[in-house]
């Protein structure tokens, strides 16, 4: 989009003048992105390899170190998305750490699916 707005300004206001060369560029980037994200959703290979998949970091409170060092993430940066997003201060209490394809890092504390399913009991009591 900067690329867009850049171009647009260049050739309204820029000394080129070529209002014609800018339109051409703004189609063109404009049909390579619809071309793109019409890859991604046709083949999922191609998918994979532009964003990438969700990656375990930790698994059942085990790092896996050879994932962290591909990822080039730490046990410092999972420990704080730990605490930040479930309140958990050890490494032990984390069942998986997922880095997310948006780079985002998912935690799953152990306990998690007991703690739903008591919510589901108490419900059906009532």
């Amino acid at each position: 989009m900067l690329i867009i707005a850049e171009n647009t300004q260049q050739g309204l206001l820029g000394n080129d003048l070529s209002v014609t060369n800018s339109a051409l560029l703004i189609v063109t980037l404009l049909f390579l992105d619809i071309l793109l994200s019409l890859l991604q959703a046709k083949l999922t290979v191609f998918d994979r390899w532009v964003n990438g998949t969700p990656l375990v970091l930790v698994d059942h409170g085990r790092l896996r170190r050879d994932r962290m060092r591909r990822a080039r993430v730490d046990e410092s940066d999972i420990l704080d998305a730990a605490r930040r997003l479930r309140g958990l201060e050890r490494m032990e209490q984390i069942k998986f750490a997922v880095l997310e394809r948006d780079g985002a890092i998912s935690i799953i504390p152990f306990g998690a699916g007991r703690l739903y399913r008591h919510r589901e009991e108490s419900t059906d009591e009532k």
